[in-house]
């Protein structure tokens, strides 16, 4: 069984820094492509960052870049997105997402809520 299992969100200032961790069995975690959407209040499910199977290449939304990065342990079957300058508009549920045999996979999504 696929499973997904998100973590790392909370409640943070603006300016200050999250990090979220995905935790992944039930495939091969090494042959995925990975990904982190965030869907806020009212809006649509958003493509935040990917990285590929190897952690060579990685590819963000141009409303993190700069901001966030994505990173994976292949060796632990984790995959990370550290959030750094945070702004108000970042506040959302946090998705990781993986595909296996075509079919996409969620977790239950962590929030992250940036506030004053």
């Amino acid at each position: 069984q696929v499973q997904l299992v998100e973590s790392g969100g909370g409640l943070v200032q603006p300016g200050g820094s999250l990090r979220l961790s995905c935790a992944a069995s039930g495939f091969t975690f090494s042959s995925a492509i990975m990904n982190w959407y965030r869907q806020a209040p009212g809006k649509e499910r958003e493509l935040v960052a990917t990285i590929t199977s190897t952690g060579l290449r990685t590819n963000y939304a141009d409303f993190v870049k700069g901001r966030f990065t994505i990173s994976r342990d292949n060796a632990k079957n984790t995959v990370d997105l550290q959030m750094n300058s945070l702004k108000p508009e970042d506040t959302a549920v946090y998705y990781c997402k993986a595909v296996r045999a075509g079919l996409p996979y969620w977790g239950q999504g962590t929030q992250v809520t940036v506030s004053s």
